[in-house]
C-alpha cells in the first residue's frame, strides 16, 4: 500500500518495521529522502509528516518466498527482526526451533535472496545485531576488537546469522554490516510496539508498587541507549554503508550505569505518577537462568562507529528514564509485571 507519492531516493526495505526498534529505525528514515518498504507481521504505523515514500507490506517473513519478495529490488536492507522469549526476559531455549528459525534462518533467506537476484549493484544489509554477541566481558570496556565467545542461546544465535551475512559480504552477495546494540530503552514516539528491556519492566513493578529486584548489589553496569538514538544510528549507517560494510561495529553511549541508582530513579520517577513513596529496590538471589554476564558491567566505546558515520547519543540518560516511565504509567500502569 503506498502512502506517499513521491518516489526520490535509495529504496530502503526495513524488516520488522512494526517492532520496538523498527518503529523507530521508520520513523527515523521516513524524514530523509528515501523510498521505504516496511515489512512486518502486522502493519506497520506509517510516521505522521513522513517526507519518505512509504509502502507498508504486512509479512510472514518465515513463510516460503517471503523474504525474497520483502527485499526485491531494495537498495538497502535493514534487518531488525528478532525472536525473543517473552516480555520479562530475553532468555530462549538453546533447542527453541522457532527462535532459531528467526534470529538466523531468516538471515539466510535473506543472503540466499540477494544471491537469486539479476546482477547489479549489491544491496546493503544492516544487521541488528548485540553487543552481548562477545560474551561475557574480560574487561570494562568494549570496543569491538574482543574475541566472541557467546554463552547463552539467543547471543549464540545473533552471531552465528552476523557471521552468515559477513560470509556473504566477503562472497560479493551483498555489502553487509552489523550494528551491535547494547540495553536499548525508552519510549520513541515512532515506537508503536512496547519496550521488552529491563528499564520498562521496572517501571512497570514501581508502578504497580512491587519491589524493584537485581541479581547483585546494584554496582553492575550497563550501557543504555535510548531507542531514538539506535534508530538514528542506522538512519546513519544507511548513509554510510561503504564505509561500514564487511565487519561488525558496536553502539553505545560511552557510559556504564549502575544499576541499582538507575533502578532507585525509575523508583522515584514512578512516585512522581503514583503519589507513593518509591518502591524499594532490592537483590534477590539470582534465577536458575542466570548467565554470567549478568553480574559483568559492560560499558561500549562506540567511537569507531561515531568516527566512521558522525553519530553520536543524544538524549540524556535522566531524560530517557523520564520518558519511558511517563510512557509505561500512560499504557500500562497496573499491569502485571
Amino acid at each position: 500500500m503506498a502512502v506517499t507519492t513521491r518516489p526520490a531516493g535509495p529504496l530502503v526495505a526495513v524488516l520488522g518495521a512494526s517492532g520496538f526498534i523498527g518503529s523507530a529505525v521508520l520513523r527515523e528514515l521516513a524524514r530523509g529522502p528515501w523510498r521505504i518498504r516496511a515489512v512486518s507481521r502486522r502493519p506497520a504505523a506509517v510516521p505522521a509528516g513522513a517526507r519518505a515514500a512509504v509502502e507498508v507490506r504486512t509479512a510472514d517473513l518465515t513463510a516460503p518466498g517471503a523474504t525474497a519478495e520483502a527485499v526485491r529490488d531494495a537498495d538497502v536492507v535493514i534487518h531488525a527482526v528478532a525472536h525473543i522469549a517473552g516480555d520479562t526476559t530475553w532468555r530462549i531455549g538453546e533447542d527453541d526451533t522457532a527462535a532459531e528459525r528467526v534470529n538466523v534462518g531468516l538471515v539466510r533467506d535473506l543472503v540466499d535472496a540477494l544471491a537469486a537476484r539479476p546482477r547489479r549493484e549489491p544491496a546493503a544489509v544492516l544487521f541488528a545485531g548485540a553487543v552481548s554477541q562477545a560474551g561475557p566481558p574480560d574487561q570494562d570496556v568494549l570496543d569491538g576488537t574482543e574475541t566472541d565467545r557467546p554463552a547463552g542461546a539467543y547471543d549464540i544465535q545473533k552471531l552465528r546469522a552476523e557471521r552468515l551475512l559477513l560470509a556473504a559480504d566477503a562472497d560479493g552477495v551483498l555489502r553487509g554490516a552489523s550494528l551491535r546494540l547494547p540495553t536499548v530503552f525508552g519510549h520513541d514516539p515512532g515506537s508503536t510496539a512496547r519496550d521488552k528491556g529491563v528499564v520498562s519492566l521496572m517501571a512497570r513493578r514501581a508502578l504497580a508498587g512491587e519491589p524493584i529486584t537485581m541479581w547483585h548489589d546494584g554496582t553492575v553496569r550497563r550501557d543504555l541507549l535510548h531507542v531514538t538514538d539506535a534508530a538514528r544510528a542506522f538512519a546513519a549507517a544507511a548513509r554510510h554503508t561503504g564505509a561500514l560494510s564487511g565487519r561488525h561495529w558496536l553502539l553505545g553511549t560511552g557510559r556504564g550505569e549502575p544499576l541499582g541508582a538507575v533502578f532507585r530513579q525509575v523508583a522515584a520517577l514512578a512516585a512522581e505518577h503514583t503519589g507513593r513513596p518509591p518502591v524499594p529496590v532490592v537483590s534477590v538471589e539470582p534465577p536458575a537462568h542466570a548467565e554470567p554476564g549478568d553480574f559483568r558491567g559492560v560499558t561500549v566505546d562506540a567511537s569507531a562507529f561515531r568516527a566512521a558515520t558522525g553519530w553520536r547519543p543524544r538524549v540524556p540518560l535522566a531524560e530517557g528514564l523520564r520518558g519511558a516511565v511517563a510512557h509505561c504509567a500512560a499504557v500500562c500502569e497496573g499491569s502485571p509485571p
